[in-house]
């Protein structure tokens, strides 16, 4: 265990911050989840914006990689276009 307390907070904000972040995440893949699961078009097309969306903010606070969310916008955007 940690003795200074400086060291002590970090393990505290870095708890709560992996809390938040697996909270999102799995939120994101879930939505994901959902979109490759629609064979109707018209409502992957409205879903895509939204999940685009959450991918980008994800990544702009780093809880995804960039290039993981290009890659996922990418397949999924495929995905919605061959329905």
């Amino acid at each position: 265990m940690a003795n200074h307390q400086s060291a002590i907070k970090r393990i505290r904000q870095s708890e709560v911050k992996r809390v938040h972040n697996k909270y999102y995440a799995k939120t994101a893949r879930n939505a994901v989840r959902n979109l490759r699961a629609t064979t109707d078009k018209e409502a992957a097309s409205e879903l895509l914006p939204k999940v685009t969306a959450m991918l980008d903010k994800l990544a702009k606070i780093n809880v995804i990689h960039n290039n993981k969310a290009a890659n996922l916008k990418s397949k999924l955007a495929l995905h919605v276009n061959s329905l």
